[in-house]
């Protein structure tokens, strides 16, 4: 008989399962891209988040460090008091406490400066990345959220899934459609029987489609009946999300409005008048530097509110907002 063998087998799917499998992977490369979108999108979040997070621990940095300047002036002019007799020995000791107090606040400022930066390096892969140029923008633009929300990365994914899932269906009903294939053969034998050629045509008959093609079709279909679920539950989900981070947002602005327009004010105004009142002598240094600190402390508070809203904005337009190249 045959001692060796060689042929050439051609397949020729029908014309339905050739178009799925074109769309199966068309959906396969649509959801590998929109993957690839919603991590890219991710990065960008937290990278921005990472650089708005430096630049206020710095800043609020900033402002303490202003606050001990201050203090090393009033405390030369404790020692002239001191000198000239007009001030209690122990008024000596009362900048330097808060000092000491102003000192743990810049230590904990200072401790988030390079956790921020430390962050910051990790997700730019600068070991020297540090921040620059103005602020960020605290505005958002509400209508084009809302009109916009259908594009963005997470629903562009579920789209894709949805597209994948219907790929799947289609292939999976296409195989009830018979296909067919072609080969052809060389066979070296014994002599005593000859070599042999052969050719032959071969049909795949979907025969029994009740227990072999309709189950798996049927499991298709209600993939994508979830897929579209899916699809429909992440757009709620989303915008829900934006009402609910539109709140937080308005929340955290009034705040801000309000140390910039009353908090920070009236203790700029009580910190002058106290001072003015200790160099008049009708008032004690230590409520003096209270209300210092008192300012200085509502100063970093206005800027921890302002960096609230900007964590706002940023994550509401990289999350809300239309993929853009």
């Amino acid at each position: 008989m045959t001692t060796a063998r060689i042929g050439v087998e051609q397949a020729f799917p029908n014309p339905a399962k050739r178009r799925a499998e074109q769309t199966r992977a068309r959906a396969a490369i649509g959801a590998a891209e929109a993957g690839q979108a919603v991590t890219a999108q991710d990065v960008r979040l937290e990278t921005a988040l990472a650089w708005i997070d430096l630049y206020y621990a710095r800043r609020r940095l900033g402002q303490l460090q202003h606050l001990d300047v201050s203090l090393g002036d009033l405390q030369a002019t404790v020692s002239a008091r001191l000198a000239s007799g007009s001030a209690r020995p122990s008024q000596a000791y009362e900048p330097e406490q808060l000092r000491a107090a102003v000192s743990d606040r810049r230590a904990q400022l200072e401790a988030e400066v390079v956790k921020a930066q430390a962050r910051l390096a990790r997700l730019t892969g600068d070991p020297h990345a540090d921040v620059s140029g103005d602020s960020p923008l605290l505005m958002i633009d509400r209508e084009r959220l809302r009109s916009g929300i259908g594009a963005t990365p997470r629903l562009t994914a579920l789209d894709a899934d949805v597209a994948a899932a219907e790929a799947e269906t289609d292939f999976a009903r296409a195989a009830k459609r018979p296909d067919w294939r072609v080969s052809t053969s060389y066979g070296r034998r014994d002599p005593a029987y000859g070599d042999m050629v052969s050719v032959g045509v071969s049909i795949d008959l979907p025969l029994f489609s009740r227990k072999r093609q309709d189950p798996l079709i049927a499991a298709r279909e209600a993939d994508t009946e979830r897929a579209r679920f899916s699809r429909a539950s992440g757009e709620r989900d989303l915008d829900a999300g934006l009402t609910s981070d539109l709140a937080d947002y308005d929340m955290h602005r009034r705040q801000l409005d309000n140390a910039r327009a009353t908090l920070v004010p009236l203790a700029k105004r009580r910190a002058e008048l106290d001072m003015a009142s200790y160099a008049a002598g009708k008032l004690d240094l230590g409520s003096a530097l209270l209300s210092s600190l008192a300012l200085a402390e509502a100063e970093v508070d206005a800027l921890a509110r302002e960096a609230d809203v900007a964590r706002d904005a940023v994550r509401i337009n990289y999350t809300y907002m239309e993929v853009r190249p």
